[in-house]
């Protein structure tokens, strides 16, 4: 107690030896890192027998893979600027694309990229129901586009799959009755919780109203949906450019198909980043495209070196950098 009957501030010290308490920020600077270790480790096999492929392949053609693989990231930038009327600092916004790609293949089903897309936009001053609007129209444009280019494909050339090795006989019927119980079920469910009822028709009147301010703005539009049909475009022209660079020898429309067709099917499968059922898919859905099996899955193998592996660690340092510099 001092003469003026205030009261002096002690200050009490650390003791010596006393370990320093780790900020959370510097702990998920590191967790990216990490994350890429445990899935480096678990796919050694793949990235050493990946790597061997591209050692023979024709290095012009691998050089136009990564161009088309960079410019994946300017159309995601794209598509979500066009699915918000606000607009967003794109230096950051093309630097969250990067790591977003990153911490999708670190993580289930997109988990990665959506976690890192709001945060991203809660940063810049986007309220958590029109920023989760705005996900759900990237999403579902994302989605029409990657379809509807796939169908028009399949329209102007019928013959580019062998449907009938995709699906095993009398598989399409129990398919689309078990679609159909769970839709069912969901419906069934949502008529019966208020709650959750009340809460999806909020989602869905915030999600409309975005929608709606967004096709107002042509520019918006147009982002929005060139955006979504250029992403799957270019990562079909990546695997177009792997299999020239070695040597698959079937049309570049019925690669493009297959592409197309094998992230269609695995895009229900939760796992991160479709690591395992994506390659799977590929080689399937080249083979049934008319490419010998040996070779499909080697093109499948160096495709997914360029598009994941190669830039999964600098994307997981880009990530820890946003989060540093609390961008995200």
């Amino acid at each position: 107690m001092g003469a003026s009957g205030g009261v002096t501030a002690v200050r009490v010290r650390r003791p010596e030896g006393l370990p320093r308490r780790l900020p959370v920020r510097e702990v998920l600077c590191l967790l990216p890192l990490a994350l890429v270790l445990v899935v480096a480790v678990r796919h050694w096999s793949v990235l050493e027998e990946g790597f061997r492929r591209l050692a023979g392949a024709e290095w012009p053609w691998l050089l136009a893979a990564a161009g088309a693989t960079c410019l994946t990231w300017v159309a995601a930038a794209f598509t979500r600027q066009g699915a918000l009327v606000e607009r967003l600092p794109s230096l950051r916004l093309l630097a969250t694309q990067f790591a977003a790609g990153a911490a999708n293949h670190l993580l289930p089903s997109g988990l990665g990229a959506s976690a890192v897309n709001l945060r991203f936009m809660a940063v810049c001053g986007v309220p958590l129901a029109r920023s989760s609007a705005a996900l759900a129209l990237y999403l579902l444009a994302e989605s029409v586009g990657r379809v509807g280019l796939l169908l028009v494909l399949l329209f102007v050339f019928p013959n580019a799959l062998r449907l009938g090795t995709l699906l095993p006989d009398g598989a399409v019927g129990p398919l689309l009755i078990a679609t159909g119980a769970a839709l069912c079920v969901a419906l069934a469910v949502l008529l019966v919780v208020r709650r959750l009822r009340t809460a999806v028709f909020g989602f869905l009147r915030t999600a409309l109203g975005e929608a709606r301010g967004v096709h107002t703005r042509p520019a918006r539009a147009l982002a929005l949906w060139g955006g979504s049909l250029a992403f799957p475009a270019l990562q079909a022209a990546v695997l177009v450019a792997v299999g020239q660079a070695l040597g698959l020898r079937i049309p570049v429309a019925h690669m493009a198909v297959a592409y197309l067709a094998a992230t269609v099917a695995v895009a229900l499968v939760p796992t991160p980043g479709g690591l395992g059922s994506v390659e799977a898919a590929l080689v399937v859905a080249l083979v049934a495209a008319g490419a010998p099996a040996a070779v499909a899955t080697a093109v499948v193998l160096a495709f997914r070196i360029i598009t994941v592996w190669l830039p999964l660690l600098p994307g997981a340092l880009v990530l820890g950098a946003l989060v540093r510099l609390k961008v995200i």
